[in-house]
């Protein structure tokens, strides 16, 4: 088996060597205006990370969805925690919360328009995330635990991930929407579904670890 690997890298440093890169001729700014006509989107992050780089993307949506069920799976075995420490001065809180609706407000702004400008699902999904978590500093664990299940936040969290993949397998099989008129809110294609899939499911994935840690380790 060393063998193939050794073969592998010398074929791949012929090809390196002796073969034209079919895009040494381009530009940087020439392969960025390639990248936001082919996507039809203005931003060419998001381009590269729902279409050029979509089979990436994928594992990384996965991967967080299995780090979420190995800190639940880990903590398992570990005994409740009895102590929550939260803020309970009235200046703490109400900054906490204000902070919360600051970050709410511009995850909502990154799902929905991070294809047009710099952003995206996963920024928004960490904005999301960040917003849960200073409610959750200043809340009740009882009460998140039971806006979590009233409002299933973990079925749509599995839903958002199989979606997700139901259309990038889609988009990688060649079938795309029309790009619609480029800059405008819906245009891309798909590539705005998936980002805020991508939102929905940072979001609601930071939110379930934040219970799980609050529940068995009670240390914020």
């Amino acid at each position: 088996m060393k063998w193939v690997y050794v073969a592998a890298g010398i074929l791949l440093y012929i090809k390196m060597l002796f073969f034209a890169n079919p895009t040494s001729g381009l530009s940087g700014l020439a392969i960025v205006e390639l990248l936001v006509k082919d996507s039809g989107i203005p931003n060419a992050v998001s381009a590269i990370i729902f279409r050029n780089r979509l089979y990436d993307t994928i594992f990384e949506v996965v991967v967080f969805t299995i780090a979420i069920m190995g800190a639940k799976f880990l903590l398992a075995t570990e005994n409740p925690s009895c102590t929550i420490y939260q803020f309970t001065d009235q200046p703490s809180i109400i900054l906490s919360r204000l902070g919360a609706t600051i970050s709410a407000l511009v995850s909502i702004e990154l799902s929905l328009r991070g294809h047009l400008s710099p952003g995206g699902g996963f920024a928004a999904g960490v904005a999301g995330g960040t917003a849960i978590g200073l409610v959750a500093i200043t809340s009740s664990s009882e009460w998140m635990q039971r806006i979590y299940e009233r409002w299933h936040a973990a079925t749509w969290e599995k839903i958002s991930v199989l979606v997700f993949i139901a259309l990038s397998t889609i988009l990688l099989c060649g079938f795309e929407l029309p790009h619609g008129e480029f800059g405008a809110l819906v245009s891309g294609g798909v590539l705005p579904l998936l980002n805020i899939l991508v939102a929905l499911k940072v979001a609601l994935g930071s939110w379930a670890v934040l219970l799980i840690f609050i529940h068995y380790r009670g240390l914020l």
